[in-house]
């Protein structure tokens, strides 16, 4: 029988001496199907247990009973295998959707396993618990099951929260991790892979200044021991990349203590919530007026780029103080002191002002957030000022007969007043 049932079922064997445990492959039409036949000690198929994989038991899905009247009555191992065989192949044919389900589980299981690459080896995870005790545990902010997701806090000199995010991948440290910060210019992170001309005693030390910006390449620290060498302490590190974000964190202090200044002293109309990546505001000046400004973060004090939105009665003697007094702009005074001198005005708080002084909702849709942008158009006349969304008067200008356009600007009728009004058509229109 031992030289049949090699024949019939090569990849079938036998798993101890007693040969009562076998296991491996059986194959119909084509198709390999792991499973494990448990026989008792006396060989007899009726007592015998049958463990099959998912795919074998797909085939065999509705045959359940004929398998076990199979086993109750072979005499031996070989003639079950045979008839496992043909009730394998008949059940193939007549059940040919189970093999279709079969073959989408293995696409699908194909798919998952892209989607989900194997776990990292155990050396990722007990370097990755060691660098996270030496940089301190009270900076993790969160850490996700399989830590490829780990989030660090800290605090800059004007003790504003922030946050960075890495993505840690399975090669990690040969691979650098993503990192995402909430910056207002590109966050690049040095990584070096390590390199040591001497001996390396405590790669990972406590006492690594991590509050001091680490360089690009690698950073060389004395070693105060007995030996005559030093330590040459890698950057491929989430300590180096700590240190690097607090590096970051300094060199952007002063922009946000320029953008805290003016969230905090004026009226932003727009973000309503800025972030710390956000770089632009509008500042609301009073009589539906109000200036945009782009604040360059690596030049926070000097001029930002400003646009006046408004009436021309309200915005062009701001523009002719602009132009007037830059002669005035001091960099080593703040941005908004500046703005106040050179256009010679007090920005009003939110606080301070009044519906009446400063109206929020589009004379034509009568709401004030119209797909992300707010009224940003004025009618000229002094006794209207009504403000419209951009959009919403290029529609209404559009639908009227009296209107007329050349190039991108439009000229027509105010919806409130009837007084001439012009449109210049901006690329934020779409």
């Amino acid at each position: 029988m031992e030289a049949s049932l090699l024949r019939q079922c090569p990849l079938l064997l036998p798993q101890n001496r007693a040969k009562t445990v076998y296991e491996g492959f059986i194959s119909v039409q084509g198709r390999d199907f792991h499973l494990r036949i448990e026989l008792p000690e006396d060989l007899q198929m009726k007592n015998a247990r049958l463990l099959c994989s998912w795919q074998l038991k797909t085939i065999l899905n509705g045959y359940h009973q004929i398998v076990q009247q199979r086993m109750q009555h072979s005499p031996d191992l070989m003639s079950f295998l045979m008839e496992l065989k043909m009730v394998l192949e008949t059940g193939s044919d007549s059940a040919g959707i189970s093999m279709k389900v079969m073959d989408t589980l293995e696409v699908a299981l194909k798919k998952k396993q892209e989607l989900c690459p194997p776990p990292p080896p155990p050396q990722f995870y007990s370097s990755l618990i060691e660098e996270i005790g030496i940089l301190g545990w009270d900076k993790l902010v969160f850490v996700d099951t399989c830590l490829s997701t780990i989030k660090l806090k800290a605090e800059d000199a004007s003790g504003r929260k922030h946050l960075i995010t890495l993505k840690l991948k399975a090669k990690y440290p040969a691979e650098s991790p993503d990192c995402f910060v909430d910056f207002p210019v590109p966050f690049s992170v040095s990584w070096t892979p390590q390199v040591t001309d001497q001996p390396q005693i405590g790669v990972r030390i406590a006492v690594l200044p991590i509050t001091v910006p680490l360089s690009a390449g690698l950073v060389m620290y004395p070693c105060h021991c007995s030996w005559n060498f030093q330590i040459w302490y890698d950057t491929s590190s989430l300590i180096s990349i700590y240190g690097q974000f607090l590096a970051a964190l300094e060199s952007l202090k002063a922009f946000w203590d320029v953008t805290d200044e003016i969230d905090e002293k004026t009226w932003v109309l727009e973000p309503e919530k800025p972030t710390r990546s956000a770089t632009a505001r509008r500042i609301a000046l009073g009589n539906n007026a109000s200036i945009h400004i782009e604040v360059d973060p690596k030049h926070p004090t000097m001029l930002p780029e400003c646009c006046f939105l408004g009436a021309d009665h309200v915005v062009k003697p701001l523009g002719i103080k602009l132009s007037r007094n830059i002669h005035l702009w001091d960099p080593e005074n703040s941005l908004l002191q500046n703005l106040k001198d050179v256009l010679e005005i007090d920005f009003p708080a939110r606080t301070n002002l009044e519906k009446s002084d400063f109206s929020m909702d589009c004379g034509i849709c009568y709401s004030y957030q119209l797909d992300g942008a707010i009224p940003d158009q004025v009618c000229d006349n002094p006794q209207c000022a009504q403000p419209f969304h951009q959009i919403c008067l290029y529609e209404w200008l559009r639908g009227l007969l009296t209107s007329r356009q050349s190039f991108n600007i439009i000229f027509g009728e105010c919806p409130y007043c009837s007084k001439p009004i012009t449109l210049k058509m901006s690329g934020r229109k779409s």
